[in-house]
Protein backbone atom coordinates (compact mmCIF):
# COMPACT_ATOMS: atom_id res chain seq x y z
CA UNK A 1 0.00 0.00 0.00
CA UNK A 2 1.44 3.36 -0.89
CA UNK A 3 0.57 6.97 -0.33
CA UNK A 4 -0.97 8.56 -3.39
CA UNK A 5 0.56 12.04 -3.64
CA UNK A 6 1.75 13.66 -0.47
CA UNK A 7 -0.99 16.28 -0.72
CA UNK A 8 -3.52 16.56 2.03
CA UNK A 9 -6.83 17.49 0.42
CA UNK A 10 -9.19 19.77 2.30
CA UNK A 11 -12.04 17.38 1.50
CA UNK A 12 -12.17 13.87 0.06
CA UNK A 13 -15.57 12.92 -1.37
CA UNK A 14 -16.45 9.26 -1.85
CA UNK A 15 -18.75 8.87 -4.87
CA UNK A 16 -19.10 10.77 -8.15
CA UNK A 17 -22.86 10.60 -8.46
CA UNK A 18 -24.82 13.87 -8.72
CA UNK A 19 -24.55 14.55 -4.96
CA UNK A 20 -20.78 14.03 -4.73
CA UNK A 21 -20.18 16.05 -7.90
CA UNK A 22 -22.44 18.92 -6.84
CA UNK A 23 -20.75 19.03 -3.43
CA UNK A 24 -17.35 19.15 -5.17
CA UNK A 25 -18.57 22.14 -7.23
CA UNK A 26 -19.78 23.86 -4.05
CA UNK A 27 -16.48 23.34 -2.22
CA UNK A 28 -14.44 24.57 -5.21
CA UNK A 29 -16.48 27.77 -5.13
CA UNK A 30 -14.63 28.49 -1.89
CA UNK A 31 -11.20 27.42 -3.26
CA UNK A 32 -10.87 24.26 -1.20
CA UNK A 33 -8.81 21.37 -2.56
CA UNK A 34 -11.19 18.53 -3.38
CA UNK A 35 -10.62 14.91 -4.38
CA UNK A 36 -13.54 12.78 -5.58
CA UNK A 37 -13.03 8.99 -5.52
CA UNK A 38 -15.44 6.95 -7.65
CA UNK A 39 -15.44 3.15 -7.82
CA UNK A 40 -16.87 2.91 -11.36
CA UNK A 41 -14.34 3.17 -14.19
CA UNK A 42 -16.84 4.86 -16.48
CA UNK A 43 -19.46 7.44 -15.60
CA UNK A 44 -22.40 6.03 -17.56
CA UNK A 45 -24.21 2.78 -16.85
CA UNK A 46 -26.97 1.41 -19.08
CA UNK A 47 -29.46 1.77 -16.21
CA UNK A 48 -29.09 5.55 -16.32
CA UNK A 49 -30.42 5.38 -19.89
CA UNK A 50 -33.63 3.61 -18.89
CA UNK A 51 -36.72 5.81 -19.03
CA UNK A 52 -36.63 5.19 -15.27
CA UNK A 53 -33.25 6.96 -15.46
CA UNK A 54 -35.24 10.17 -15.91
CA UNK A 55 -35.52 12.16 -12.70
CA UNK A 56 -37.80 15.01 -11.71
CA UNK A 57 -35.93 17.97 -10.28
CA UNK A 58 -37.87 19.92 -7.64
CA UNK A 59 -37.99 23.67 -6.95
CA UNK A 60 -35.17 23.74 -4.33
CA UNK A 61 -32.88 21.80 -6.70
CA UNK A 62 -33.66 24.03 -9.69
CA UNK A 63 -33.12 27.10 -7.49
CA UNK A 64 -29.78 25.71 -6.27
CA UNK A 65 -28.61 25.13 -9.87
CA UNK A 66 -29.86 28.58 -10.91
CA UNK A 67 -28.03 30.24 -8.01
CA UNK A 68 -24.79 28.58 -9.11
CA UNK A 69 -25.17 29.32 -12.82
CA UNK A 70 -25.75 25.64 -13.66
CA UNK A 71 -29.42 25.71 -14.64
CA UNK A 72 -28.95 26.87 -18.24
CA UNK A 73 -26.31 24.19 -18.76
CA UNK A 74 -28.56 21.44 -17.40
CA UNK A 75 -31.49 22.61 -19.57
CA UNK A 76 -29.32 22.88 -22.71
CA UNK A 77 -27.74 19.46 -22.14
CA UNK A 78 -31.15 17.86 -21.62
CA UNK A 79 -32.52 19.46 -24.81
CA UNK A 80 -29.49 18.16 -26.74
CA UNK A 81 -29.97 14.71 -25.26
CA UNK A 82 -33.69 14.72 -26.18
CA UNK A 83 -32.88 15.88 -29.70
CA UNK A 84 -30.32 13.09 -30.11
CA UNK A 85 -33.04 10.65 -29.09
CA UNK A 86 -30.96 9.33 -26.21
CA UNK A 87 -33.59 9.74 -23.53
CA UNK A 88 -37.15 8.55 -23.59
CA UNK A 89 -39.03 11.58 -22.35
CA UNK A 90 -42.73 10.89 -22.22
CA UNK A 91 -44.85 13.57 -23.83
CA UNK A 92 -48.16 11.75 -23.62
CA UNK A 93 -49.39 14.32 -21.07
CA UNK A 94 -49.34 16.94 -23.82
CA UNK A 95 -52.24 15.14 -25.44
CA UNK A 96 -54.19 15.11 -22.18
CA UNK A 97 -56.82 17.82 -21.72
CA UNK A 98 -55.35 18.74 -18.30
CA UNK A 99 -51.69 18.88 -17.45
CA UNK A 100 -50.66 16.61 -14.56
CA UNK A 101 -48.43 18.42 -12.05
CA UNK A 102 -47.28 15.35 -10.15
CA UNK A 103 -48.64 12.40 -8.22
CA UNK A 104 -48.84 10.76 -4.82
CA UNK A 105 -48.72 6.95 -5.03
CA UNK A 106 -49.87 7.33 -8.63
CA UNK A 107 -52.82 9.60 -7.77
CA UNK A 108 -52.36 12.63 -9.99
CA UNK A 109 -52.91 16.27 -9.20
CA UNK A 110 -53.27 18.93 -11.88
CA UNK A 111 -51.84 22.38 -12.60
CA UNK A 112 -55.24 24.03 -12.91
CA UNK A 113 -56.19 22.93 -9.37
CA UNK A 114 -53.17 24.53 -7.69
CA UNK A 115 -53.65 27.81 -5.85
CA UNK A 116 -50.25 29.51 -5.96
CA UNK A 117 -51.64 32.43 -3.91
CA UNK A 118 -51.06 30.06 -0.96
CA UNK A 119 -47.31 30.65 -1.49
CA UNK A 120 -47.04 34.43 -1.01
CA UNK A 121 -43.23 34.43 -0.95
CA UNK A 122 -42.72 32.96 -4.40
CA UNK A 123 -41.69 35.35 -7.17
CA UNK A 124 -41.71 33.88 -10.70
CA UNK A 125 -38.13 33.19 -11.77
CA UNK A 126 -36.22 31.07 -14.26
CA UNK A 127 -36.00 28.11 -11.87
CA UNK A 128 -39.64 26.97 -12.09
CA UNK A 129 -41.12 24.21 -9.96
CA UNK A 130 -40.16 20.97 -11.70
CA UNK A 131 -38.20 19.59 -14.65
CA UNK A 132 -37.37 16.13 -15.97
CA UNK A 133 -33.70 15.36 -16.56
CA UNK A 134 -31.76 12.20 -17.39
CA UNK A 135 -29.39 11.14 -14.63
CA UNK A 136 -26.66 10.75 -17.24
CA UNK A 137 -27.16 14.35 -18.46
CA UNK A 138 -27.05 15.70 -14.93
CA UNK A 139 -23.85 13.84 -14.04
CA UNK A 140 -22.17 14.98 -17.27
CA UNK A 141 -22.92 18.66 -16.54
CA UNK A 142 -21.87 18.43 -12.88
CA UNK A 143 -18.65 16.50 -13.68
CA UNK A 144 -17.76 19.08 -16.31
CA UNK A 145 -18.25 21.93 -13.83
CA UNK A 146 -16.37 20.12 -11.04
CA UNK A 147 -13.36 19.49 -13.32
CA UNK A 148 -13.45 22.99 -14.83
CA UNK A 149 -13.31 24.53 -11.36
CA UNK A 150 -10.38 22.35 -10.33
CA UNK A 151 -11.79 19.37 -8.43
CA UNK A 152 -9.81 16.18 -8.94
CA UNK A 153 -11.91 13.15 -9.92
CA UNK A 154 -10.34 9.70 -9.84
CA UNK A 155 -12.41 6.88 -11.31
CA UNK A 156 -11.80 3.21 -10.58
CA UNK A 157 -11.01 3.95 -6.92
CA UNK A 158 -13.35 2.48 -4.35
CA UNK A 159 -13.04 4.34 -1.04
CA UNK A 160 -13.59 1.83 1.74
CA UNK A 161 -11.67 1.71 4.98
CA UNK A 162 -10.41 4.88 6.62
CA UNK A 163 -8.71 6.02 9.81
CA UNK A 164 -9.27 9.33 11.53
CA UNK A 165 -6.64 11.23 13.49
CA UNK A 166 -6.17 14.78 14.73
CA UNK A 167 -4.85 15.77 11.31
CA UNK A 168 -7.91 14.44 9.50
CA UNK A 169 -8.68 11.22 7.64
CA UNK A 170 -6.60 8.62 5.80
CA UNK A 171 -8.71 6.87 3.17
CA UNK A 172 -7.81 3.52 1.61
CA UNK A 173 -8.92 2.84 -1.96
CA UNK A 174 -7.53 -0.40 -3.28
CA UNK A 175 -3.73 -0.27 -2.94
CA UNK A 176 -3.70 3.51 -2.64
CA UNK A 177 -4.13 5.77 0.36
CA UNK A 178 -5.27 9.38 0.27
CA UNK A 179 -5.22 11.96 3.02
CA UNK A 180 -7.82 14.62 3.67
CA UNK A 181 -8.85 16.96 6.45
CA UNK A 182 -12.48 15.91 5.96
CA UNK A 183 -14.22 12.96 4.32
CA UNK A 184 -17.77 13.04 2.94
CA UNK A 185 -19.52 9.79 2.03
CA UNK A 186 -21.70 10.43 -1.05
CA UNK A 187 -21.37 6.79 -2.05
CA UNK A 188 -24.99 5.75 -2.22
CA UNK A 189 -27.44 3.57 -0.35
CA UNK A 190 -24.89 0.81 0.35
CA UNK A 191 -22.29 3.38 1.44
CA UNK A 192 -18.91 1.86 2.35
CA UNK A 193 -18.07 5.06 4.26
CA UNK A 194 -21.22 4.77 6.39
CA UNK A 195 -20.39 1.14 7.16
CA UNK A 196 -16.69 1.73 7.85
CA UNK A 197 -17.61 4.67 10.10
CA UNK A 198 -20.13 2.50 11.99
CA UNK A 199 -22.86 5.11 11.57
CA UNK A 200 -26.14 3.99 13.07
CA UNK A 201 -28.63 3.34 10.21
CA UNK A 202 -32.22 2.80 11.31
CA UNK A 203 -35.64 2.53 9.70
CA UNK A 204 -38.27 0.20 8.27
CA UNK A 205 -37.82 -3.00 6.28
CA UNK A 206 -39.28 -3.40 2.79
CA UNK A 207 -42.77 -4.61 1.94
CA UNK A 208 -42.19 -5.13 -1.77
CA UNK A 209 -39.74 -5.72 -4.61
CA UNK A 210 -40.12 -3.11 -7.36
CA UNK A 211 -39.06 -3.78 -10.94
CA UNK A 212 -38.25 -1.35 -13.75
CA UNK A 213 -37.85 -3.27 -16.99
CA UNK A 214 -37.61 -2.86 -20.74
CA UNK A 215 -39.09 -5.88 -22.49
CA UNK A 216 -40.25 -7.16 -25.85
CA UNK A 217 -43.65 -8.85 -25.59
CA UNK A 218 -45.06 -11.51 -27.87
CA UNK A 219 -48.55 -10.09 -27.29
CA UNK A 220 -48.32 -6.41 -26.20
CA UNK A 221 -52.04 -5.78 -26.79
CA UNK A 222 -52.91 -8.07 -23.85
CA UNK A 223 -51.51 -5.56 -21.34
CA UNK A 224 -53.53 -2.34 -20.93
CA UNK A 225 -51.34 0.81 -20.78
CA UNK A 226 -51.27 3.09 -17.73
CA UNK A 227 -51.14 2.36 -14.00
CA UNK A 228 -53.15 -0.53 -12.56
CA UNK A 229 -53.76 -1.78 -9.02
CA UNK A 230 -54.49 -5.49 -8.77
CA UNK A 231 -55.24 -7.95 -5.96
CA UNK A 232 -51.52 -8.89 -5.95
CA UNK A 233 -49.70 -5.61 -6.51
CA UNK A 234 -49.39 -2.79 -9.02
CA UNK A 235 -47.95 -2.23 -12.49
CA UNK A 236 -47.55 0.60 -14.97
CA UNK A 237 -47.12 -0.04 -18.67
CA UNK A 238 -45.90 2.48 -21.26
CA UNK A 239 -45.89 0.91 -24.73
CA UNK A 240 -44.01 -0.53 -26.48
CA UNK A 241 -42.08 -2.18 -23.63
CA UNK A 242 -41.49 -0.10 -20.51
CA UNK A 243 -42.95 -1.70 -17.40
CA UNK A 244 -42.69 -0.86 -13.70
CA UNK A 245 -44.24 -3.25 -11.22
CA UNK A 246 -44.47 -3.78 -7.51
CA UNK A 247 -44.69 -7.26 -5.98
CA UNK A 248 -45.57 -7.29 -2.26
CA UNK A 249 -43.13 -10.07 -1.35
CA UNK A 250 -41.38 -8.32 1.57
CA UNK A 251 -38.56 -7.23 -0.75
CA UNK A 252 -37.59 -10.88 -1.13
CA UNK A 253 -36.14 -10.73 -4.63
CA UNK A 254 -34.13 -7.48 -4.51
CA UNK A 255 -30.42 -8.12 -5.22
CA UNK A 256 -30.77 -11.81 -4.35
CA UNK A 257 -29.99 -13.17 -7.81
CA UNK A 258 -29.82 -11.92 -11.40
CA UNK A 259 -33.19 -10.92 -12.84
CA UNK A 260 -34.08 -13.36 -15.62
CA UNK A 261 -36.65 -13.24 -18.43
CA UNK A 262 -38.52 -16.15 -16.81
CA UNK A 263 -38.67 -14.43 -13.43
CA UNK A 264 -39.91 -11.10 -14.85
CA UNK A 265 -42.55 -12.96 -16.87
CA UNK A 266 -43.72 -14.89 -13.79
CA UNK A 267 -43.97 -11.70 -11.67
CA UNK A 268 -45.75 -9.81 -14.47
CA UNK A 269 -48.28 -12.62 -14.89
CA UNK A 270 -48.90 -12.73 -11.15
CA UNK A 271 -49.20 -8.97 -10.67
CA UNK A 272 -51.21 -8.23 -13.84
CA UNK A 273 -53.34 -11.37 -13.83
CA UNK A 274 -52.75 -11.62 -17.61
CA UNK A 275 -51.22 -14.56 -19.46
CA UNK A 276 -48.29 -12.63 -20.97
CA UNK A 277 -45.33 -14.02 -22.86
CA UNK A 278 -42.05 -12.11 -22.98
CA UNK A 279 -39.72 -12.58 -25.95
CA UNK A 280 -36.80 -10.56 -24.71
CA UNK A 281 -35.56 -8.77 -21.59
CA UNK A 282 -33.58 -5.68 -22.63
CA UNK A 283 -32.86 -4.09 -19.27
CA UNK A 284 -34.00 -4.74 -15.71
CA UNK A 285 -33.42 -3.19 -12.32
CA UNK A 286 -35.02 -3.94 -8.96
CA UNK A 287 -35.69 -1.70 -5.97
CA UNK A 288 -37.55 -1.82 -2.67
CA UNK A 289 -39.28 0.48 -0.23
CA UNK A 290 -36.68 -0.06 2.50
CA UNK A 291 -36.58 3.29 4.33
CA UNK A 292 -33.52 3.89 6.53
CA UNK A 293 -31.70 6.97 7.79
CA UNK A 294 -28.41 7.60 9.58
CA UNK A 295 -29.15 8.82 13.11
CA UNK A 296 -26.31 11.31 12.74
CA UNK A 297 -24.87 12.77 9.53
CA UNK A 298 -21.49 13.52 11.12
CA UNK A 299 -18.87 11.73 13.22
CA UNK A 300 -15.80 13.90 13.75
CA UNK A 301 -14.23 14.70 10.36
CA UNK A 302 -16.54 12.26 8.52
CA UNK A 303 -19.91 13.34 7.08
CA UNK A 304 -22.65 11.66 5.04
CA UNK A 305 -24.81 13.15 2.28
CA UNK A 306 -27.34 11.83 -0.22
CA UNK A 307 -28.34 8.14 -0.26
CA UNK A 308 -25.44 7.35 2.09
CA UNK A 309 -27.38 9.27 4.75
CA UNK A 310 -30.91 8.16 3.85
CA UNK A 311 -32.57 5.60 1.58
CA UNK A 312 -36.21 5.08 0.64
CA UNK A 313 -38.26 3.85 -2.30
CA UNK A 314 -37.99 5.87 -5.51
CA UNK A 315 -41.74 6.61 -5.32
CA UNK A 316 -42.33 10.23 -6.19
CA UNK A 317 -38.64 10.64 -7.13
CA UNK A 318 -37.58 12.64 -4.07
CA UNK A 319 -34.25 10.94 -3.33
CA UNK A 320 -32.07 12.82 -5.80
CA UNK A 321 -33.52 16.19 -4.75
CA UNK A 322 -33.00 15.29 -1.10
CA UNK A 323 -29.33 14.48 -1.76
CA UNK A 324 -28.66 17.61 -3.83
CA UNK A 325 -30.28 19.63 -1.02
CA UNK A 326 -27.81 18.01 1.42
CA UNK A 327 -24.90 19.10 -0.79
CA UNK A 328 -26.15 22.70 -1.13
CA UNK A 329 -26.66 22.89 2.64
CA UNK A 330 -23.32 21.33 3.57
CA UNK A 331 -20.89 22.91 1.09
CA UNK A 332 -20.70 26.49 2.37
CA UNK A 333 -20.85 25.39 6.03
CA UNK A 334 -17.95 22.95 5.62
CA UNK A 335 -15.98 25.57 3.64
CA UNK A 336 -16.41 28.21 6.37
CA UNK A 337 -15.39 25.64 8.98
CA UNK A 338 -12.21 24.75 7.06
CA UNK A 339 -11.42 28.45 6.41
CA UNK A 340 -11.74 29.06 10.13
CA UNK A 341 -14.31 31.85 10.09
CA UNK A 342 -17.40 29.77 10.86
CA UNK A 343 -19.46 30.23 14.02
CA UNK A 344 -18.68 27.31 16.37
CA UNK A 345 -21.90 25.37 15.74
CA UNK A 346 -22.33 26.15 12.02
CA UNK A 347 -21.47 22.61 10.91
CA UNK A 348 -23.90 21.16 13.48
CA UNK A 349 -26.68 23.02 11.68
CA UNK A 350 -26.20 20.63 8.71
CA UNK A 351 -27.59 17.76 10.80
CA UNK A 352 -30.12 20.03 12.53
CA UNK A 353 -31.58 21.24 9.23
CA UNK A 354 -31.22 18.25 6.92
CA UNK A 355 -32.05 15.29 9.19
CA UNK A 356 -35.69 16.40 9.73
CA UNK A 357 -36.08 17.00 5.97
CA UNK A 358 -34.85 13.45 5.33
CA UNK A 359 -37.20 12.10 7.98
CA UNK A 360 -40.15 13.84 6.30
CA UNK A 361 -39.29 12.37 2.89
CA UNK A 362 -38.94 8.86 4.35
CA UNK A 363 -42.42 9.19 5.87
CA UNK A 364 -43.73 10.62 2.59
CA UNK A 365 -42.51 7.49 0.78
CA UNK A 366 -43.90 5.20 3.51
CA UNK A 367 -47.29 6.88 3.16
CA UNK A 368 -47.25 6.13 -0.56
CA UNK A 369 -46.39 2.48 0.07
CA UNK A 370 -49.34 2.32 2.47
CA UNK A 371 -51.60 3.47 -0.41
CA UNK A 372 -50.28 0.78 -2.74
CA UNK A 373 -50.85 -2.34 -0.65
CA UNK A 374 -53.12 -4.79 -2.46
CA UNK A 375 -55.94 -4.77 0.10
CA UNK A 376 -59.52 -3.50 0.07
CA UNK A 377 -58.90 -1.16 3.00
CA UNK A 378 -55.97 0.42 1.15
CA UNK A 379 -58.06 0.98 -1.99
CA UNK A 380 -60.68 2.60 0.27
CA UNK A 381 -58.12 5.02 1.76
CA UNK A 382 -56.77 5.73 -1.74
CA UNK A 383 -60.28 6.72 -2.87
CA UNK A 384 -60.43 9.29 -0.06
CA UNK A 385 -56.97 10.69 -0.95
CA UNK A 386 -58.16 10.91 -4.58
CA UNK A 387 -61.14 13.04 -3.47
CA UNK A 388 -58.89 15.29 -1.38
CA UNK A 389 -56.26 15.73 -4.11
CA UNK A 390 -58.99 16.92 -6.49
CA UNK A 391 -59.82 19.88 -4.22
CA UNK A 392 -57.97 23.16 -4.62
CA UNK A 393 -56.48 22.99 -1.13
CA UNK A 394 -55.56 19.34 -1.60
CA UNK A 395 -53.80 19.82 -4.93
CA UNK A 396 -51.96 22.84 -3.50
CA UNK A 397 -50.83 20.87 -0.44
CA UNK A 398 -49.52 17.96 -2.53
CA UNK A 399 -47.81 20.30 -5.01
CA UNK A 400 -46.15 22.16 -2.14
CA UNK A 401 -44.75 18.91 -0.79
CA UNK A 402 -43.85 17.21 -4.09
CA UNK A 403 -42.26 20.33 -5.63
CA UNK A 404 -40.41 21.15 -2.41
CA UNK A 405 -42.03 24.57 -2.08
CA UNK A 406 -43.16 23.92 1.49
CA UNK A 407 -39.54 23.26 2.59
CA UNK A 408 -38.64 25.41 5.57
CA UNK A 409 -35.76 25.10 8.00
CA UNK A 410 -36.50 25.89 11.61
CA UNK A 411 -34.08 28.77 12.09
CA UNK A 412 -36.02 30.25 14.98
CA UNK A 413 -36.71 33.48 13.09
CA UNK A 414 -39.95 35.29 13.78
CA UNK A 415 -40.59 36.29 10.15
CA UNK A 416 -42.55 33.71 8.07
CA UNK A 417 -39.91 33.96 5.33
CA UNK A 418 -37.02 32.96 7.66
CA UNK A 419 -35.80 29.45 6.86
CA UNK A 420 -37.38 29.43 3.41
CA UNK A 421 -35.71 29.55 0.02
CA UNK A 422 -35.36 33.21 -0.97
CA UNK A 423 -37.74 34.75 -3.51
CA UNK A 424 -35.91 35.59 -6.73
CA UNK A 425 -36.11 39.35 -6.20
CA UNK A 426 -35.49 41.32 -9.37
CA UNK A 427 -33.56 44.50 -8.73
CA UNK A 428 -34.60 47.62 -10.56
CA UNK A 429 -31.89 47.80 -13.17
CA UNK A 430 -32.02 44.16 -14.10
CA UNK A 431 -30.09 41.65 -12.04
CA UNK A 432 -31.74 39.02 -9.85
CA UNK A 433 -31.00 37.48 -6.47
CA UNK A 434 -30.29 34.16 -8.22
CA UNK A 435 -27.47 35.74 -10.23
CA UNK A 436 -26.09 37.55 -7.18
CA UNK A 437 -25.53 34.27 -5.32
CA UNK A 438 -23.17 32.71 -7.87
CA UNK A 439 -19.99 33.45 -5.93
CA UNK A 440 -21.26 31.68 -2.85
CA UNK A 441 -21.34 34.72 -0.62
CA UNK A 442 -24.19 35.74 1.66
CA UNK A 443 -26.37 38.63 0.56
CA UNK A 444 -27.80 41.50 2.61
CA UNK A 445 -30.47 43.29 0.59
CA UNK A 446 -31.89 46.56 1.80
CA UNK A 447 -34.71 48.06 -0.23
CA UNK A 448 -34.37 51.53 1.36
CA UNK A 449 -30.69 52.26 1.95
CA UNK A 450 -29.55 53.23 5.43
CA UNK A 451 -25.97 54.22 6.16
CA UNK A 452 -25.85 52.24 9.40
CA UNK A 453 -26.72 48.90 7.79
CA UNK A 454 -24.17 49.43 5.05
CA UNK A 455 -21.47 50.22 7.63
CA UNK A 456 -22.48 47.16 9.63
CA UNK A 457 -22.41 44.84 6.61
CA UNK A 458 -18.98 46.11 5.58
CA UNK A 459 -17.52 44.39 8.67
CA UNK A 460 -18.46 41.05 7.05
CA UNK A 461 -17.55 42.10 3.51
CA UNK A 462 -15.41 39.00 2.88
CA UNK A 463 -18.44 36.74 3.31
CA UNK A 464 -21.47 38.95 2.61
CA UNK A 465 -22.39 41.26 -0.27
CA UNK A 466 -24.42 44.32 0.74
CA UNK A 467 -26.83 45.76 -1.82
CA UNK A 468 -29.24 48.65 -1.47
CA UNK A 469 -31.91 49.33 -4.02
CA UNK A 470 -35.49 48.76 -4.92
CA UNK A 471 -36.86 45.52 -6.31
CA UNK A 472 -39.85 44.89 -8.56
CA UNK A 473 -41.84 43.01 -5.93
CA UNK A 474 -40.90 43.80 -2.33
CA UNK A 475 -43.46 41.41 -0.83
CA UNK A 476 -43.88 43.95 1.98
CA UNK A 477 -40.24 43.62 3.08
CA UNK A 478 -37.69 46.30 4.00
CA UNK A 479 -34.55 44.16 4.23
CA UNK A 480 -33.52 40.51 3.98
CA UNK A 481 -30.34 38.51 4.74
CA UNK A 482 -29.62 35.43 2.64
CA UNK A 483 -27.19 32.65 3.45
CA UNK A 484 -24.82 31.44 0.70
CA UNK A 485 -27.28 28.62 -0.12
CA UNK A 486 -30.00 31.19 -0.86
CA UNK A 487 -32.08 30.50 2.25
CA UNK A 488 -33.40 33.44 4.23
CA UNK A 489 -31.59 33.89 7.54
CA UNK A 490 -33.46 37.03 8.57
CA UNK A 491 -36.11 39.36 7.14
CA UNK A 492 -37.99 42.42 8.32
CA UNK A 493 -41.04 44.40 7.22
CA UNK A 494 -40.15 47.32 9.51
CA UNK A 495 -37.07 49.52 9.69
CA UNK A 496 -34.13 47.16 10.33
CA UNK A 497 -32.57 47.31 13.80
CA UNK A 498 -28.78 47.15 13.83
CA UNK A 499 -28.65 44.68 16.72
CA UNK A 500 -30.97 42.21 14.91
CA UNK A 501 -28.88 42.37 11.74
CA UNK A 502 -25.68 42.04 13.75
CA UNK A 503 -27.01 38.98 15.53
CA UNK A 504 -28.10 37.32 12.26
CA UNK A 505 -24.75 38.04 10.56
CA UNK A 506 -22.78 36.66 13.52
CA UNK A 507 -25.08 33.60 13.72
CA UNK A 508 -24.31 32.54 10.13
CA UNK A 509 -21.00 34.23 9.28
CA UNK A 510 -19.06 34.26 12.54
CA UNK A 511 -17.18 37.13 14.10
CA UNK A 512 -16.89 40.27 11.96
CA UNK A 513 -13.58 40.99 10.23
CA UNK A 514 -12.46 37.45 10.95
CA UNK A 515 -12.50 36.30 7.34
CA UNK A 516 -9.78 33.83 6.51
CA UNK A 517 -7.95 34.10 3.15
Amino acid sequence: MHEHHQDIFDVIIAGAGPVGLFLACELRLFDLSVLVLEQADHPHSSLKRLPSGMRGLSAPTLEAFYRRGLLDEVVAAQHASDAAGKTATTTHWMQQPRRPAGHFAGIQFYHDDIDSAKWPFRVPGPAGTSMAVALETLETVLARRACATGAKILRGFSAGEFQTSDGGVTVHAGAETFRGRWLVGCDGGRSAIRKAGAFNFVGTDPEFTGYSVEVEMADPEVLPPGRHYTPTGMYTYAPPGTIAMVDFDGGAFHRIQPVTLEHVQAVLRRVSGKDITLRKLELATTWTDRAFQATTYRKGPVLLAGDAAHIHSPLGGQGLNLGLGDAMNLGWKLAATIRGDAPTDLLDSYQRERHPVGEDILDWSRAQVALMRPTRSTRAVAAIIRDLIETRDGATYFAGRVWGISLRYDLGGSHPLAGRSAPDFKLVGGTTVGNLLREGKGLLLEFDATASLQALASRWREQVTYLAGDVEERLGLRAVLLRPDGFVAWATETAPRDEDVCEALARWFGKPGNAGG
